[in-house]
C-alpha cells in the first residue's frame, strides 16, 4: 500500500447517489446503478464527473447488513433526479486526506492507518458535524497494476 497524509481544505461537492445498505464490499452493484442511471444523461464526463462513496457506519461498530453509504457522483446543481437517485451536498472544509494506492483488500487497513494512527499523531479530532468519504481518482482497470488511486477524506474539527 502507497500511503501519504495532509491536511487539507476541500470545497463542497453537489453530488447526485443511491443508497446502499450492507456489506461495503458488495457496493460494486451501486455503482453501476449510479453510473447506468447518469451515463444516458450525459452527466459522466470525466475528469470532471467525480466519484466517491460518503461512509455513515463504522463496520466495527455495526452489522454489515446495516452498513449505510452513499454511493456518489458529482453532478452539476439543480441535475433532475428518479427513482431511488437523490441530491445532497457534502459539506466542505478541513480534511485530513490521505491519498493511498491500495488493492481493493486494502480499504480498511487504509482507514485504519489514517484515523487509528496518523490522525491521533498529529493531534487531530473528527469533526462529527460532516461526512466522510472515499474519491476515487482512477479506474483500477486503467491501472496497469489494477490498483486503486483513492483519497479517504476524514473530516477533522
Amino acid at each position: 500500500m502507497k500511503f501519504t497524509a495532509e491536511i487539507k481544505e476541500l470545497p463542497e461537492h453537489n453530488v447526485a447517489y443511491i443508497r446502499h445498505i450492507g456489506p461495503y464490499k458488495e457496493m460494486g452493484k451501486t455503482f453501476q446503478k449510479i453510473f447506468g442511471w447518469a451515463g444516458p444523461k450525459g452527466l459522466i464526463q470525466f475528469p470532471k464527473t467525480q466519484s466517491m462513496t460518503v461512509y455513515y457506519d463504522n463496520p466495527d461498530e455495526v452489522a454489515e447488513a446495516e452498513l449505510k453509504s452513499d454511493v456518489c457522483l458529482t453532478v452539476p446543481e439543480g441535475t433532475p433526479v428518479d427513482g431511488e437517485v437523490k441530491t445532497m451536498k457534502i459539506p466542505g472544509g478541513k480534511f485530513a486526506v490521505a491519498h493511498v494506492e491500495i488493492d481493493p483488500s486494502e480499504y480498511g487497513e487504509a482507514w485504519d492507518k489514517l484515523v487509528g494512527e496518523w490522525m491521533p499523531a498529529q493531534g487531530l479530532e473528527f469533526d462529527p458535524g460532516r461526512l466522510c468519504y472515499e474519491w476515487y481518482m482512477n479506474d483500477p482497470e486503467q491501472h496497469p497494476e489494477k490498483k486503486h488511486i483513492v483519497d479517504i477524506c476524514e473530516p477533522i474539527k
